[in-house]
């Protein structure tokens, strides 16, 4: 007689002492990147039949399935969601085994800071989708989405691995989309070509691993690094290593953010907003991954690389960010992305802290990078509304705001005074302590006078920009004579990205203990 026995994401039959290897596939747990991918194709199949005066549907149609992936997300809010799992006749041992995809709470928090800044980012990209052949930009941000969703849920390297890339590939297509503008392409070309290398690398580092475990799921690595062979210890150490440099580079990781100052000039600013964003928090949810669910046996060695990363790179993008001629063209976008590299740096000194204590600081990581995804987003929208009137986009341009746009430049105040982690700025100030409270609950003291400095730094640039709002434009005897200018139609999806970002900021500036208590429990 066979008879069958179910177990969470795997479906054994048990029959004169043999067992199956079918699996069965918890659809609801898969279900937000399957949405978005299957969305992805639709685009890109309607885009082949709707006429021209018609391609505005289909931005429509994909903020609606990032809306449906966004709601999916909440019947899985009680994260106990595994599926593609070992069966029991692969581990050998009777019961099921590791799990390469788990949607648990730290899986969700993450699925739903990117879906949420793919989302804004269609929001930023409705009013300027005329500039671009729409089909091709809404499929690629789509499958950029949906693997930026796949990843943190991915608990083996293969799946990690295949959803970093998933999410890289179609950005490069992304910056260089503005045909025939050579910045653009100079920025595909170099984002590309440096991402490449940072794969190349993180696959040597993987191959390593493997070599040395047997195996790519995290938690069984975990398992077999605590009693590695001492003549495999060097290899196992080199491969830790070596998949820390490659993620370093997707996060943007001093030394290794060379490439992200030009590639944000020369993206479209949705596309340069949407990789500030998206592109940070899937770079850091995997490296958070692989440090503290694979290698907890050597947080002695990724622990201090990781401090000694996150202190040179606040200092790197904060001096850098502090060098900005305001008079220089594009000199707005260049301090964000600058900006961009010393936010990377806060945020890898909860995963270094790890190392030390506790993995209930990468809370801290995960709460900081919800800040960030709010405030950044609502600061490159502002930016894209001065575009359209100033399309040099330096911060001179920024002088007087406040007399032309009043509500627009309050917004753009509060999002710099977030970023600077200064009042009313209240989530930026929460975010900034509980990453300086990791630092020292560590012992990284050291650690926490690089931070403390670096936000002093910060301050400069950041108030500076604040002020230029609000000071009286620069008036000149051809000005006085000149016409009144003409006010450009702000198209509403802009508007509502600007006031969406500000309202959310605002509700989290007078709760923001709520960020940290939605991003802390029950990470893993």
């Amino acid at each position: 007689m066979t008879t069958a026995v179910v177990t969470p994401g795997v479906v054994t039959t048990a029959a004169d002492s043999t067992t199956s290897l079918v699996q069965s596939v918890d659809w609801l747990a898969i279900a937000p990147p399957v949405v978005v991918a299957a969305v992805a194709l639709i685009v890109l199949v309607a885009d082949l039949f709707l006429p021209a005066e018609r391609k505005q549907l289909l931005g429509w149609v994909t903020m609606a399935g990032l809306v449906a992936a966004l709601a999916l997300l909440v019947p899985l809010r009680d994260g106990d969601h595994s599926t593609f799992c070992l069966t029991a006749a692969t581990t050998g041992t009777g019961a099921p085994g590791a799990c390469s995809y788990t949607a648990d709470h730290f899986a969700l928090v993450i699925q739903a800071l990117v879906l949420g800044g793919a989302l804004l980012t269609a929001l930023l990209s409705l009013g300027d989708i005329r500039r671009f052949p729409a089909g091709e930009f809404w499929f690629l941000l789509l499958s950029s989405a949906s693997g930026a969703a796949l990843l943190p849920a991915a608990r083996d390297l293969a799946t990690l691995v295949v959803a970093l890339e998933v999410a890289s590939l179609p950005a490069f297509a992304l910056v260089g989309i503005k045909r025939g503008d050579r910045r653009s392409s100079e920025a595909a070309l170099k984002f590309f070509l440096s991402s490449v290398v940072a794969t190349a690398v993180m696959l040597l580092g993987v191959s390593f691993v493997y070599a040395t475990t047997g195996t790519l799921h995290l938690t069984e690595i975990a398992a077999r690094l605590d009693d590695v062979p001492g003549q495999l210890d060097t290899l196992a150490q080199a491969g830790v290593v070596l998949t820390l440099v490659g993620f370093a580079f997707k996060t943007a990781a001093a030394p290794f953010h060379f490439w992200v100052p030009d590639t944000y000039v020369g993206a479209p600013l949705p596309v340069a907003a949407y990789l500030s964003v998206v592109g940070k928090a899937v770079g850091f949810s995997g490296l958070i991954l692989v440090t503290v669910i694979a290698f907890p046996a050597y947080a002695d060695v990724w622990g201090p690389a990781l401090a000694v990363l996150a202190a040179l790179t606040m200092t790197t993008g904060n001096v850098a960010a502090l060098r900005q001629n305001a008079t220089r063209a594009r000199s707005a976008v260049r301090l964000l992305a600058w900006s961009s590299v010393a936010q990377a740096g806060y945020l890898l000194v909860p995963i270094a802290a790890a190392a030390y204590s506790s993995d209930e600081h990468i809370g801290s990581t995960v709460a900081y990078a919800l800040m960030y995804a709010v405030v950044n987003l609502g600061a490159f929208a502002v930016v894209a509304l001065v575009a359209r009137t100033n399309p040099g986009n330096r911060i001179s341009d920024y002088r007087g705001l406040y007399a032309t746009r009043p509500l627009t430049a309050l917004a753009m105040a509060f999002f710099l005074l977030c970023l600077a982690g200064l009042p009313p700025g209240i989530v930026g100030l929460f975010a900034k302590v509980t990453v300086f409270s990791a630092a020292v609950d560590a012992g990284l003291g050291w650690l926490a006078v690089v931070m403390a400095v670096n936000v002093v730094i910060a301050l400069y640039y950041y108030l500076q920009w604040t002020a230029a709002l609000f000071r009286a434009p620069e008036e000149t005897a051809a000005d006085e004579a000149a016409p009144a200018p003409t006010r450009h139609r702000v198209p509403a999806s802009l508007t509502a990205a600007i006031a969406l970002t500000a309202v959310v900021g605002v509700v989290l500036s007078g709760a923001p203990q709520t960020v940290l208590r939605f991003a802390a429990v029950n990470l893993f």
